[in-house]
């Protein structure tokens, strides 16, 4: 498991750009959000299939967003946590 690279981010862009319209988050980095002054997501690639650690009670939880149907999915989760 390694941080995405540039050119991972770019496979994960839709996803990103739908972060970017929420509320309460700021892209620190491309790829690496926080909410407030705490870290909330940040990405990883792993042979091939992408990933994302994100805060969504106290603790990371790793997240697998390869595909657009994961990408949405997570979009909901942080919708409603960050209600």
């Amino acid at each position: 498991m390694r941080h995405a690279t540039p050119v991972d981010l770019d496979r994960l862009e839709a996803l990103l750009a739908g972060l970017r319209t929420l509320p309460g988050l700021r892209e620190r980095k491309r790829g690496s959000f926080s909410r407030g002054s705490k870290a909330f997501l940040h990405c990883h690639e792993d042979d091939g299939e992408l990933y994302v650690d994100i805060r969504l009670d106290s603790a990371f939880e790793r997240v697998r967003v390869t595909s657009r149907k994961e990408q949405n999915e997570l979009l909901e989760r942080v919708r409603i946590a960050l209600r």
